[in-house]
């Protein structure tokens, strides 16, 4: 069998269903060293009116085979968290691939959003994924009325920041030892206005630029 450039099938950008979580905790697990819980997700789906989850989802082309997405043992408390994981978890490997490879969500408070979350699979990281779901998120924001977008980032993350400062997002403001696994800083960053014309002029070009490298497509559910 031919096999394909992992990345070159079809992307979908599609809300979060209950269906679609484990394999989010999935890439949770691969992506943060602190992670929600299969629980807090289901809650925000249905019962959170203030909150929106998308899905990036994921078609192979006809030949690709995507590797196996590693699994790491969740976060456990003290003292279970002394005891070793002689095994972890791997997933088997699947030839049609995992149909979900990226998530994003946000909290609307009154008329400013808050991203809760951004992560994609380790295997597709590096294509603009990341950027496509902020860029729907902001859509999203604007869409529900806010007027600005909100959220933390690790002082540490580098490309995170370059890629939020690339879509008009700057530092405001720093929370001291945000991060619980290691104590570490987080930035506050905020967009600009929504509804700035420069606002719409910088989504607008970064959409254009993004898709001369990967293209998504909208669901409507």
């Amino acid at each position: 069998m031919m096999t394909t450039q992992v990345g070159a099938g079809t992307y979908t950008l599609a809300p979060l269903h209950a269906d679609d979580i484990p394999e989010i905790v999935e890439i949770e697990r691969e992506s943060f060293a602190v992670m929600w819980p299969a629980g807090a997700y289901r809650k925000e789906i249905q019962s959170n009116r203030m909150a929106q989850y998308l899905v990036l989802r994921y078609r192979p082309a006809p030949g690709e085979i995507v590797p196996p997405l590693p699994v790491r043992p969740e976060q456990r408390p003290f003292p279970l968290s002394l005891l070793p994981w002689l095994h972890p978890a791997v997933r088997e490997p699947d030839p049609t691939g995992p149909s979900v490879v990226g998530y994003a969500g946000l909290w609307l408070m009154v008329d400013e959003a808050h991203i809760t979350t951004v992560a994609v699979r380790r295997a597709f990281r590096g294509r603009g994924l990341g950027k496509a779901l902020m860029l729907a998120m902001l859509d999203c924001a604007r869409d529900l009325g806010a007027r600005m977008v909100t959220l933390e980032v690790r002082k540490s993350n580098a490309i995170a920041i370059k890629m939020y400062e690339e879509l008009g997002f700057r530092q405001q403001g720093v929370r001291r030892r945000y991060y619980t696994d290691n104590g570490e800083d987080a930035l506050i960053m905020w967009s600009e206005e929504l509804s700035a014309p420069s606002a719409r002029q910088r989504l607008d070009a970064a959409k254009r630029a993004l898709r001369e490298r990967v293209r998504w497509e909208h669901a409507d559910s």
